[in-house]
Order: structure tokens, then sequence, then C-alpha cells
């Protein structure tokens, strides 16, 4: 069965997570340790290709990006 989307971008939010982690600026490494707070374990070269879009996010990733920068899950897509 094929990919639903067929791209090699593994996410859609890797852009919008690296424009708010530096508009609050915070290195990689400081939001992995953000993380950490929600139980998310994602070390910063995870970080790294996330805003790179080469790495899935869950929904578990998603929920904890978005109380870190206090914003809903849908504007991360914005």
């Amino acid at each position: 069965m094929a990919r639903i989307i067929d791209t090699t971008e593994k996410n859609l939010i890797g852009h919008k997570v690296k424009q708010l982690r530096k508009k609050h600026h915070m290195s990689q490494k400081e939001l992995s340790e953000k993380l950490e707070t929600y139980a998310v374990y994602i070390c910063r070269g995870s970080i790294s290709r996330i805003e790179d879009q080469s790495r899935t996010v869950t929904d578990i990733e998603l929920y904890a990006i978005s109380k870190i920068f206090q914003i809903s899950i849908e504007e991360l897509f914005d």
C-alpha cells in the first residue's frame, strides 16, 4: 500500500517548531529539556530532525510542544 503523503518530509510542523523555538530564544537542547517535564524524551539531535522534517512526530509530542509554546496543536500546522 502506498503512503498517503508521498514525499520525503516526515512531518508538517518542523518549520513551525523551529520558528517558535527561535522566537522564544530557546536552543534545541533547552526545548529537549522542557519536553522532559512532560515526560517526552526527545534528544537535541531528534529536535533537529523534527525541524528539518526528517523525523516523524507523535501525538504525545505534538501535545507537549503545543503546551511549551502555549499554543493550540492546530497552530503548529499554520
